[in-house]
């Protein structure tokens, strides 16, 4: 990671999808993104992380040298509803409480751009996370961490939220910020892989 020759470029300021990327063995660099996240009015939960991430994915492309350009997009969904990063540690209660012994829906999206040959592969990977009962003495410790306030949902599970969690079905490294089963596939489908 790092070197500013690499074909694959990851364009996120989030240091948990580099630690997945790395993880992974990929050999890539670090160009975020700086676009507006706000959804659109109407806009579906599914449709709203999928356009940020070929967002993301092009707006680096556009200023960037490389061939592979890697955007993603982290939602909590409950209810059918966004819940996105907490405002303030008020918002960041309130959210924690609404996801407390509930089940709830992570989406990743991600968006692979080839910058040479014009060719775009995007996917949408869902993850269902069940939380235990959450005490609000709980609550309060893991805010006065600060912790939730950039974090979707207002949690991290690879950080001091671990213990929140009762279940997950699905991808766990999705509810990190990237599902790399996907991503492994579509970059070594698309040729990003033997390119390094």
């Amino acid at each position: 990671m790092g070197n500013s020759n690499c074909s694959i470029v990851l364009a996120s300021a989030s240091p948990r999808r580099t630690e997945l990327m790395t993880l992974a063995g990929i050999d890539f660099s670090v160009v975020p993104a700086d676009i507006c996240e706000d959804a659109l009015h109407g806009e579906s939960a599914s449709d709203h992380v999928l356009r940020l991430s070929r967002e993301k994915a092009e707006a680096v492309a556009a200023r960037t040298e490389g061939r592979f350009f890697i955007g993603a997009d982290t939602i909590v969904v409950l209810d059918g509803a966004i819940i996105g990063k907490p405002f303030n540690e008020a918002d960041a209660e309130n959210i924690l409480s609404s996801l407390s012994g509930r089940t709830h829906t992570v989406i990743t999206a991600f968006t692979v751009f080839d910058k040479t040959g014009g060719t775009v592969t995007s996917r949408s990977v869902y993850t269902e996370v069940a939380f235990k009962k959450l005490d609000a003495k709980e609550i309060a410790a893991y805010i006065a961490t600060g912790c939730p306030m950039d974090k979707a949902g207002a949690y991290a599970m690879q950080g001091g939220a671990v213990h929140f969690v009762r279940s997950i079905n699905g991808s766990f490294s999705n509810v990190i910020g990237l599902p790399m089963t996907e991503l492994y596939e579509v970059l070594d489908l698309m040729g990003a892989l033997s390119a390094q």
